[in-house]
This record gives C-alpha cells, sequence and structure tokens, in this order.
C-alpha cells in the first residue's frame, strides 16, 4: 500500500481534500522560503516549530497553533460544550511533544456567531482545566463575536501553545535504523480528526441513538488525550528516537515526518485496537484501505521509534503502550509506511 492518492476519496467527497492541504503547505513553504528569522529553527509543516531561546544556546521555545475541527459542530448540536476546550489543548501539547518539548503556555481563540457567556464560559472551563493538568499556564486569550461569518449556534475554537526544549533532547528521526521498534499509544477515537466524514456518515438525528456502552454523541466527542505523562516515562528508560501525533493523514502521513529516507514504518493492525466508532465510519463509508489509515488514526494516537532493546522497558514505563511496528529498509520509491491488516512473520 503506498501513501498516493487521487483525492477522489470519502474524506474529499465529504468536503476536505487532504492533497490540497499538503499541496497548501508546499505553496506556504514556496512563498515563505526567501527568508526566515536567524534564530527559527526548522521549516513550516512539521508538528511545530522551534525558536533559539534568547540568551541561551542550548534551548528552543517550541511552538504550535491548531483548532478542533468540526468536532465543534457535534458539539454544538448536543450543547455539550465543557470538552472540546480540553481537546484543543491536549492536541496541542502532542504537537509540541514530539520535539521533547515541555508546555510553558496557552492562549485560546473563540470565534462566535453571538455571544453566550455561560456557554463560553463552558468551552474556556475545558481549556483551563487540560492547561491545568498539563501544568501549562492559560495566559489569556481572544473572544471574537461575529455574525455573519457563524451562525448564531455555532462557533470556532483555536489556540497557540509554547513550549520549551533542551535542543540536545530534540529527537533526531535521522538516528532511526531497519530493526527499530515502533511504540503505538493508543487513540480512544478521532480525537480532533476526521469529523468532516464523520458527520457525513452519522447525521445529526442518530447523535442519541445508543452505541456501545453509550451513544454516537459519546463515542464522537470522546476526549482527545495528552500523551505528555506516557511519553515521558518512555523517555526516561528508552532511547527514543523519533515520534509523531497521529492527527489529520493518519499513519500514512504523519510517520514519515518521523522517518530518514532509507526507512520505511511498516504496521500489523492486529497489533492494536480499532475503535468501535472507526469501524463503524469504515463499514458506513464503504472506505478501502488506504481511505482508512490516510483520513482516520484507526486507534493509534502517538506512535515512537526506539531500538528494540529499549521495548521491554518503555511498555512497563506506560501501561497501554503496545508495538504496532517495525522500521525496515526502504528503496527509492517504494512507500514511506506500509500497515498490514494481518500480521507477518
Amino acid at each position: 500500500m503506498t501513501t498516493n492518492s487521487s483525492g477522489d476519496d470519502a474524506y474529499a467527497r465529504a468536503g476536505v481534500n487532504i492533497d490540497a492541504g499538503n499541496l497548501a503547505v508546499q505553496k506556504y513553504r514556496d512563498v515563505t522560503s526567501g527568508w526566515t528569522h536567524p534564530d527559527q529553527l526548522g521549516s513550516l509543516g512539521n508538528f511545530s516549530g522551534l525558536f533559539r531561546l534568547p540568551g541561551d544556546a542550548t534551548r528552543a521555545l517550541v511552538g504550535s497553533a491548531d483548532g478542533v475541527g468540526t468536532k465543534i459542530l457535534i458539539a454544538a448540536a448536543v450543547k455539550r460544550y465543557d470538552t472540546v476546550g480540553a481537546d484543543l489543548v491536549n492536541h496541542c501539547v502532542n504537537d509540541i511533544l514530539v520535539t521533547g518539548a515541555e508546555p510553558l503556555f496557552f492562549l485560546d481563540y473563540l470565534a462566535v456567531g453571538k455571544l453566550d457567556p455561560h456557554v463560553a464560559s463552558l468551552i474556556v472551563a475545558g481549556v483551563h482545566r487540560a492547561c491545568r493538568e498539563n501544568h501549562c499556564a492559560l495566559l489569556g486569550g481572544e473572544t471574537a463575536e461575529m455574525p455573519g461569518v457563524y451562525r448564531p449556534d455555532h462557533f470556532d475554537l483555536a489556540g497557540t501553545i509554547v513550549g520549551m526544549v533542551e535542543l540536545a533532547a530534540i529527537p533526531d528521526p535521522n538516528r532511526v535504523q531497519p530493526g527499530d521498534a515502533i511504540v503505538g499509544l493508543p487513540a480512544v477515537g478521532l480525537h480532533t480528526n476526521g469529523y468532516t466524514l464523520a458527520r457525513a456518515l452519522i447525521p445529526e438525528d442518530e447523535y442519541g441513538a445508543p452505541f456501545g456502552m453509550g451513544t454516537f454523541a459519546d463515542a464522537l466527542l470522546a476526549p482527545h488525550p495528552s500523551y505528555l505523562q506516557q511519553v515521558r516515562a518512555m523517555r526516561a528508560v528508552a532511547d527514543v528516537k523519533s515520534m509523531a501525533h497521529i492527527t489529520g493523514g493518519g499513519l500514512l502521513e504523519n510517520v514519515p515526518r518521523t522517518l530518514p529516507d532509507h526507512a520505511a514504518a511498516v504496521f500489523e493492525q492486529t497489533r492494536w485496537d480499532v475503535p468501535p466508532i472507526m469501524a463503524e465510519l469504515v463499514r458506513r463509508g464503504n472506505l478501502q484501505h488506504e481511505e482508512c489509515y490516510r483520513t482516520l488514526n484507526m486507534g493509534v494516537g502517538y506512535t515512537l521509534v526506539i531500538p528494540i532493546t529499549d521495548v521491554d522497558a518503555a511498555l512497563a514505563a506506560a501501561p497501554g503502550a503496545r508495538v504496532i511496528g517495525f522500521v525496515q529498509p526502504r528503496r527509492d520509491g517504494e512507500p514511506r509506511v506500509v500497515v498490514h491488516p494481518a500480521r507477518t512473520a
């Protein structure tokens, strides 16, 4: 299975074109290639950006900005506002975590069609709760009331996080070698990606219908966890060479950022569990194999590449973590990521 896509898949038909998003990032690189700040480290298109800490040659600030996507439409439809703020913070924490960064502070942006102070307070309470759990200061943010841009009962939510990392502690994908193990941390649901497809396949009138141990709304609004504590624990006992937060683009487009050109990630899907809500979306959408792993996280929220000799220590440090694949040699033209539906010998 390769990572090529025509863009004519279920997600594109639902209204989101991943290929267009990738092309936009490439164009961003093109239009910003003429100048970068001398203290800027890295390039556009990664999980987060790094900036050399002024006056300290050993550390860098790490920043990232993101949103919750159309998960907010489901939250608004069922009037459940107290979880999406935490989803936002945890997503951003995970994005800077791939560099090894510890979160410092967070700022939120809430845009509404008509401001309801009670609803706004519930959303921000979720932001604050997750900041406290991640020991990250909530410095403030912006609330914008924009009738005409948003319907009265709709809103958008985004945020910016800043963390810090020792330059010597930043994982280096160039150290990854064939034979390394790929450890996965489980996803509990869609997290903050794939919701446009989910809303196309599960209509609003089904949100209250029974599903699993609750309702469809419960499954769709399952929280996006922070992996900070688990990753800290594993890095204390294992040589973590690279990490990926599995968000938009799934395993197929996030994991390649953590590998050198000569290496490929080979996953064996039977090594982890696919959440029932994703299996339901695959069934309803008749998603092809590649569509599944490019559109959804399929049960893997975060990956770490470590030497095979460190596996036992890493798994003991983070209950729930599993070896889900291995790094193999790759020749030019071969796929960067392969997902086998059944375990191979």
